[in-house]
């Protein structure tokens, strides 16, 4: 009689191994690229390349290139952590602390490279301005406190003051507009904190 190794399982139908692994190293490419390059100038092959991955693979995970870049902004974005304290201390300082999270997310090298490809994309692509936008408004909503008193407009005003910095960060960092782009933070900060005060914390004209 002779002994027999019990066979190996068989893998069920589904998702490869290393799945996770390989999505991760996929979107980690995606954002470096679409950030160095824009969406335009980051192929899928060089993605692809980037990640070492098949391309197929890109195709399996996210369908297609529009795909990829909306799972980048969906999935991987540190926004919430940025603006996290801003509803937090004192309502005096609210305007300050809103205008100095939103810089800080276009500005800090980790963060401002890809969201100024995204912002780029969204000027010019349906889709991505949708779920920039969303993605936006549900990160710094999802961190208001909840014992908390709002104004029940809260939502619309903060849209009045997310416009507000977004038309600041366009003039300053896409554009490079004089004076603002040669403005300090600081500066920046200080000089929009009342407008954004008046937005999120005081009576508005009807």
């Amino acid at each position: 009689m002779h002994d027999t190794a019990p066979a190996s399982p068989k893998r069920r139908p589904g998702r490869p191994a290393g799945d996770g692994a390989n999505r991760d190293a996929i979107l980690d490419a995606a954002r470096e690229l679409f950030a160095a390059r824009g969406y335009d100038g980051a192929s899928m092959r060089a993605i692809a390349a980037q990640a070492g991955v098949d391309p197929a693979l890109i195709r399996h995970f996210f369908t297609d290139k529009q795909g990829l870049f909306s799972a980048t902004i969906a999935d991987r974005t540190v926004i919430g952590d940025r603006m996290s304290g801003v509803f937090d201390g004192d309502v005096e300082g609210l305007g300050e602390r809103f205008a100095s999270a939103y810089l800080d997310i276009w500005e800090d090298p980790d963060t401002g490279p890809m969201m100024g490809a995204m912002l780029r994309t969204a000027l010019t692509t349906e889709r991505a301005a949708e779920l920039l936008r969303d993605m936006l408004m549900s990160k710094v909503t999802s961190h208001m406190p909840a014992d908390r008193d709002m104004p029940d407009d809260i939502v619309a005003r903060i849209l009045l003051a997310g416009a507000h910095m977004l038309g600041i960060v366009i003039a300053r960092n896409l554009a490079q507009v004089p004076p603002l782009a040669d403005y300090n933070r600081d500066q920046i900060v200080h000089t929009v904190a009342p407008a954004i005060q008046h937005y999120l914390a005081e009576p508005l004209s009807r």
